[in-house]
């Protein structure tokens, strides 16, 4: 998350988890729930197994070429977590929602800064062409880390995933990059991102880890017939 960055297109529609089929609530009411029989499993828990491999720049060819590639970054990550929000706010999650907002909002703030930056009035990620070795750039969140139980820290891992991934791409390109002006973004913005993962990491130790049965859920995802 920073001013200066690469890019990232995010390729999912709306993001979906299992969840309990909960319409939304007025104020004050408690919702409705017809129960019958169990839903499928849950996605998979909010946990960490081995992190991906942080995504690469077809090429990077110039120094507005690498911005456009940190502004798309930045726009993919803010539009994943604001997927990622919608999809807690749907299972009435609204701790978690929250958090994820407050992500897309950081994540949209860089991605204007760059435009401001560079002056321009718009995306420039149509002209550039912004591709990725990957399926997605290396601050998109993955979707099949939610589950509709998790809590703010599991939300901050993935977090903390997401800034060590952009760290280690700035590292790779400034590492492999012929162009100066490149490798000179490049090693700013993986200082950048390293001090992210600083601040992630501090935000993880003031926030309360999860019980071992986070996942128990004492009114279960069910279908209506």
């Amino acid at each position: 998350m920073s001013t200066n960055k690469s890019a990232k297109k995010s390729t999912s529609g709306k993001t979906s988890v299992s969840r309990k089929a909960t319409p939304r609530a007025k104020p004050g009411a408690k919702p409705a729930v017809k129960k019958t029989r169990a839903v499928a499993k849950p996605a998979r828990a909010a946990q960490r197994a081995a992190p991906k491999a942080a995504s690469k720049p077809v090429a990077v060819a110039s120094s507005a070429d690498f911005m456009a590639h940190a502004y798309a970054m930045e726009a993919e990550a803010a539009e994943r977590y604001a997927e990622f929000a919608d999809s807690m706010e749907v299972h009435n999650n609204r701790e978690v929602a929250e958090l994820f907002r407050k992500l897309a909002r950081i994540e949209q703030r860089h991605a204007d800064q760059i435009l401001e930056q560079m002056g321009w009035k718009q995306s420039p990620v149509g002209a550039a062409k912004v591709r990725w070795e990957g399926m997605e750039g290396p601050e998109t969140a993955d979707p099949t880390e939610l589950h509709y139980l998790m809590q703010p820290y599991h939300a901050l891992q993935i977090a903390l995933h997401n800034e060590k991934r952009a760290r280690d791409f700035f590292a790779h390109l400034a590492k492999s990059t012929k162009d100066k002006e490149v490798r000179a973004g490049a090693l700013e913005m993986e200082e950048e991102e390293a001090e992210h993962v600083r601040l992630i990491e501090e935000w993880l130790k003031r926030t309360p880890k999860p019980d071992a049965n986070w996942q128990a859920d004492q009114d279960p995802p069910v279908l209506s017939d």
